[in-house]
């Protein structure tokens, strides 16, 4: 999941010269998923697990379709905004769930690695949900005024 994060992010990062604050928050977002998916690769060594590799690259796949599709759409930075508010509430459900089931086999490390993460998403969802009206004014009016530089 973080990996698929990592190539959405990455995509769209750099995409988006036209919305410096979003772009910002952006880049933030992928440093902490990067350390995401260090934490989360710890927890699974620690339980003598790991990653499906087929799982993997089929996620960064589809990821990485969806931040091209972007290239070829004129509202490219409002699909894309979308798209990674709707990623962040998967990933919160997510890490919500891992956390009650680390709680349920009693592994407190891993809880507290999934607690962690999930409120660094949640301020993600967060600051795309604060923002979000100000992303749709900035390309509405880049529309209006040069439509080939609104989507990025």
């Amino acid at each position: 999941m973080e990996e698929q994060a990592l190539t959405m992010l990455k995509g769209q990062e750099g995409r988006l010269e036209n919305y410096p604050d979003l772009r910002q928050r952006i880049s933030q977002h992928i440093r902490e998923t990067e350390r995401h998916a260090e934490l989360v690769r710890g927890c699974l060594e620690r339980r003598n697990t790991d990653t499906s590799s087929l799982k993997d690259a089929g996620a960064k796949l589809v990821a990485l379709g969806q931040s091209l599709s972007g290239i070829f759409v004129s509202d490219e930075v409002m699909k894309g905004s979308l798209a990674g508010y709707t990623f962040e509430h998967m990933e919160i459900a997510s890490y919500k769930m891992l956390a009650e089931a680390a709680r349920y086999v009693g592994d407190a490390e891993t809880e507290n690695v999934c607690e962690t993460i999930l409120a660094e998403e949640q301020a993600m969802a967060d600051w795309l949900a604060e923002h979000a009206e100000d992303v749709t004014r900035t390309f509405l009016q880049r529309e209006i005024s040069d439509s080939d530089t609104a989507k990025r």
